[in-house]
């Protein structure tokens, strides 16, 4: 699901604490242009407004890093705003908030990186062998067009989740483990487990029920 270019996380500060008064009215109190350090200082108080103008402060780095990608609208978006949401879990680490321009164009890189190579090892559904779901040893052609059919309807009602995970383990040539939980940003070791449940899934929807070993069509 596509998030907004700055999604609800971005609007908050890193902190629970939110003062009734911003501090940027002291910030700017000499007339000038808050600096990012001031700026990183107040959100860490809590300060919604700061954290704001922090984020427009620098959303045309971000941007114009991204649109250096060939991707869709949405998925800019959504490495738009989760670069930001690196910047909210490490505002507190940010030693020189001078350098942010440079951190946040490299971590928009990243990001965009991220998307594009998580889109480019989703198997297509049409290209899944369909064995590895219903258990069976179809001969070439055998219902193949009504398998894939009852295949594409079964695997569109799973989980987003489920989906994702089930396209990446059956990528040809193989994906590691290692590579999935990075692109999935998930623990390893939740790969195996999770892969069985949503075979398992998959097996038992009713779409699947007339191809799996004992079921009549």
């Amino acid at each position: 699901m596509s998030r907004s270019p700055i999604s609800t996380s971005c609007h908050r500060p890193p902190r629970a604490h939110r003062p009734a008064v911003s501090r940027l009215a002291d910030v700017g109190a000499t007339g000038q242009k808050p600096t990012l350090a001031e700026l990183r200082d107040a959100a860490l108080t809590g300060d919604e407004r700061a954290w704001r103008t922090l984020v427009d402060s620098l959303k045309g780095v971000v941007w114009k890093t991204l649109y250096g990608f060939d991707m869709s609208e949405d998925d800019r978006k959504d490495a738009f705003a989760s670069t930001f949401f690196r910047l909210y879990e490490r505002l507190g680490t940010i030693r020189e908030p001078e350098k942010l321009p440079g951190w946040l164009a490299t971590t928009a890189r990243n990001e965009g990186h991220t998307v594009l190579r998580r889109k480019n090892k989703l198997v297509p559904v049409a290209e899944m062998p369909v064995g590895l779901f219903t258990g069976g040893d179809h001969a070439e052609g055998l219902l193949d067009d009504e398998l894939h059919v009852a295949l594409r309807k079964a695997f569109a009602g799973l989980p987003a989740k489920a989906q994702s995970i089930l396209r990446l383990v059956c990528a040809d040539p193989p994906i590691s483990y290692d590579e999935i939980a990075e692109i999935l940003d998930m623990p390893r070791g939740s790969i195996g487990s999770l892969r069985r449940r949503y075979l398992e899934l998959l097996r038992k929807s009713p779409e699947l029920a007339p191809f799996l070993q004992g079921g009549t069509r």
